[in-house]
């Protein structure tokens, strides 16, 4: 069996919640990595800024780390994790306060060669 090179890009405590990040994700998972970028540049969502951060910095490693022809890559693994979620107080009426959970996500893409 073949030993299959990849490259991976992660990042972590982006400012968007993980539900969010994946709908975002789920149009790209599988495509080509040049198909996935013109994808994401043409998503009119939050999280396609941070997905194309990460996307090209995983493309980058895979030509620089590893060697890898570009124009071969595809988006094997992507995927978003839940990160911290900060946590802050609200002013409410009678002086009291109600939660605030401010949402983070880690963004992690893996990158292959197709044969």
């Amino acid at each position: 069996m073949e030993d299959v090179k990849t490259a991976r890009a992660e990042a972590k405590t982006v400012r968007i919640s993980a539900q969010k990040v994946r709908l975002v994700l789920n149009l790209i998972r599988g495509k080509n990595a040049g198909e996935a970028l013109n994808i994401l540049k043409l998503t009119p969502n939050g999280a396609s800024v941070a997905t194309t951060k990460v996307l090209k910095s995983a493309i980058a490693n895979a030509k620089n780390n590893y060697q890898m022809d570009v124009n071969k890559l595809y988006v094997k693994e992507i995927y978003a994790n839940e990160g911290i979620t900060m946590k802050r107080m609200l002013p409410r009426a009678k002086g009291s306060g109600s939660r605030l959970l401010k949402r983070t996500s880690n963004i992690t893409v893996v990158v292959a060669e197709r044969n």
